[in-house]
């Protein structure tokens, strides 16, 4: 039977990693997140984590690449540390733009990402908002996608921001569902904005 749990960041994320202990009242994990001259990462954790689960809050947001690295090395402590499970905490999951072959010769970065983790060593991740829902299916492992709508829609309606003239719009054509949802809870006008990328970073509407 597995005991006890640990929560454990890299140092993009430690400000996250502290609430979510303060919340849970548990101290956060002891990891010293360091760097080679060259720009390695190196990670070493400082404690006995053999049979406990051990949860890696790690949001892949800018600089998305050092942010992944930094959360990959970690998993890979913890699972040569003999930890008894590993849960990647992901807020913000980065590559999740590039979930299909929107043209041809490239990559479906979002399916490697997740390769990348349950390779690692994670048991099981938690993300939240995911650009698409079908990138839970791209993991090997079991993912609890969590939504933000819950917490939004109340803070909306009690914030006053709500009212007869309310219009929820949707930036472009894939986030219908998701304005169309809102728009729906909050009694409100829904419209779409049509977004065409001319290239990466570059759009016009």
């Amino acid at each position: 039977m597995l005991k006890s749990l640990a929560i454990f960041t890299g140092n993009s994320n430690r400000g996250i990693a502290e609430e979510i202990c303060k919340f849970v009242e548990i101290p956060l994990g002891r990891a010293d997140v360091t760097q080679f001259a060259d720009g390695e990462i190196y990670v070493e954790v400082g404690e006995n984590v053999r049979g406990v689960n051990c949860f890696v809050v790690q949001s892949t947001c800018t600089p998305v690449n050092h942010s992944l690295m930094e959360l990959l090395i970690m998993i890979d402590a913890l699972k040569r540390a003999s930890a008894g499970s590993i849960v990647a905490i992901i807020p913000y999951f980065g590559y999740a733009r590039q979930d299909r072959k929107a043209k041809p010769r490239t990559p479906i970065t979002s399916k490697l990402v997740a390769d990348l983790i349950s390779a690692a060593g994670a048991n099981r991740a938690l993300a939240m908002d995911l650009h698409a829902p079908q990138i839970q299916g791209f993991f090997d492992i079991p993912v609890d996608h969590l939504f933000a709508m819950p917490v939004l829609i109340d803070e909306l309606k009690t914030g006053g921001f709500v009212g007869p003239d309310t219009v929820v719009v949707s930036p472009d054509a894939g986030g219908v569902e998701r304005a169309r949802a809102y728009s729906k809870r909050l009694n409100a006008n829904l419209a779409i904005i049509d977004k065409r990328r001319a290239g990466p970073n570059v759009t016009e509407v």
